[in-house]
């Protein structure tokens, strides 16, 4: 029997402190403060961040969005993609190393793993015995642990779709949506299953930012880079011994860089696509240098020229930001500015006007032709607001439904509107009008205004 692959040997990381570990945790307890603590926050009388599909407005604190305001995510899409373009062209898989949500519950589950189980020697051990009461206390409690972590971000990530106080009362009383309680298995499934078994598979195997990272790279792109010409060759040796009269370079083949890394690829072997670019590697041989008494930055974050050319570190810098990282920078400002100054110009509601289709046109008493219309008007402000509906652009042309409409706040409100002209205002034909719908506030002064274009339609 000759097998066609090779069975996946079980990873099993070294726990590691150093700069960079510090800044991984860093990044964990930033977006975990932010994904599960954003939902309880309030704005006003309701959840600062909430997307309600059912009523297809979208909350972000004090601005409310309809899907008719889908440009600004074309906008937020766009940010993202070039905000991930100018981090791989600066310094490789930055995100994958400290803030892609992979890493960061691999991180947590790791992290519970290791204060349940053990060190690495421990895990091996145990994972290499056979059943025993203590075997199946630690593993049962280890994932009693893991499912708890994992329903609490499937419930938390519903809530942002439901409001999370009303989502939390239905789930304990058992009358929770179907939809909803699929998403929340299904996505507390997904946490559970990539973090806690598939880790470094995800990255390996399943996420494209892998496979195509390289496009973005170039000689000058940051890395983590192991320093051959000082390490090598490579060998034991006593701490007191000298190197040179060995004919040894500073690595002393140790393969801590390999057990700490949590894809299990040996960095001393150059750059490799499984390396999501951590720098756990760095840190743990960091402290092996120290400990024999070598220099620092055996492995470190270098550029391809920079270890060629042994470039300093204000070099390294200068060629870092190079025109291309200079052109993602200015499109993302540019990008960005215009996002905000739209924002910033936006008027608080929106209007979309269709024909009454059951009407398209009719002769009422008087001789008169009419025209109805239907307007819905979107409150996106959080107080109510008035308005005033006119029409323009056939002399004779009147509105003959009450102007004053008033909306709710954050509310959308569907209005007939009614429009005659005498028989022989206009000829026959389709008549290009504008609907005209300001924005009032009491006393009767104007805020805002908008302008929706229709035809008038007179028969033949």
């Amino acid at each position: 029997m000759v097998s066609l692959y090779q069975a996946t040997q079980k990873i099993y990381p070294r726990s590691v402190q150093g700069i960079f570990a510090k800044w991984r945790w860093f990044m964990v307890v930033l977006t975990q403060l932010v994904f599960y603590g954003l939902p309880w926050l309030e704005w006003g009388q309701r959840q600062a961040v909430l997307f309600d599909l059912g009523a297809r407005r979208f909350y972000i604190f004090g601005l409310v969005l309809y899907p008719q305001d889908f440009i600004y995510l074309t906008a937020i899409l766009v940010i993202s993609a070039f905000s991930l373009f100018l981090f791989t062209a600066v310094a490789g898989r930055l995100w994958c190393g400290y803030a892609c949500p992979q890493t960061v519950y691999s991180e947590i589950f790791m992290w519970v793993e290791h204060k349940i189980e053990g060190d690495r020697s421990a895990r091996m051990r145990l994972d290499g015995t056979s059943m025993s009461i203590e075997k199946l206390f630690k593993k049962g409690y280890k994932h009693i642990v893991w499912l708890a972590i994992a329903m609490w971000t499937g419930f938390t990530f519903v809530g942002y779709f439901t409001p999370i106080k009303d989502l939390g009362m239905a789930f304990f009383l058992g009358n929770m949506g179907s939809w909803e309680v699929f998403w929340v298995f299904f996505y507390a499934f997904a946490t559970y299953g990539n973090a806690g078994f598939m880790r470094e598979q995800v990255c390996k195997y399943m996420c494209p930012y892998a496979r195509f990272q390289s496009a973005m790279f170039d000689k000058d792109t940051l890395i983590v880079t192991y320093d051959t010409e000082r390490g090598e060759p490579r060998g034991a040796r006593s701490k007191k011994a000298d190197p040179a009269a060995l004919g040894l370079g500073a690595c002393v083949d140790c393969t801590l860089c390999v057990q700490v890394c949590p894809t299990g690829i040996d960095i001393r072997e150059g750059l490799q696509y499984e390396c999501i670019g951590c720098g756990a590697c760095a840190d743990v041989c960091d402290t092996v240098m120290d400990k024999v008494g070598y220099p620092r930055g055996l492995i470190k974050y270098s550029t391809e020229n920079a270890m060629n050319n042994k470039w300093t570190r204000q070099q390294t810098w200068r060629h870092v930001f190079r025109p291309r990282v200079l052109l993602y920078i200015g499109i993302l400002l540019v990008v960005v500015l215009a996002l905000l100054t739209s924002l910033g110009l936006r008027k608080p509601f929106k209007v979309d006007v269709e024909r009454d289709r059951a009407s398209l046109a009719r002769i009422v008493a008087g001789g008169r032709i009419e025209n109805v219309y239907r307007l819905q008007i979107m409150n996106a402000a959080e107080t109510p607001l008035d308005f005033r509906v006119t029409a323009q652009g056939l002399p004779g042309l009147v509105l003959v439904t009450e102007p004053a409409v008033r909306v709710a706040p954050t509310e959308s409100l569907w209005v007939s509107v009614r429009l005659q002209l005498p028989y022989d205002a206009a000829p026959a034909g389709s008549h290009p009008i504008v609907f005209t719908i300001e924005s009032m506030q009491q006393g009767g002064a104007v805020l805002s205004e908008l302008q929706e274009k229709s035809v008038f339609l007179v028969p033949r």
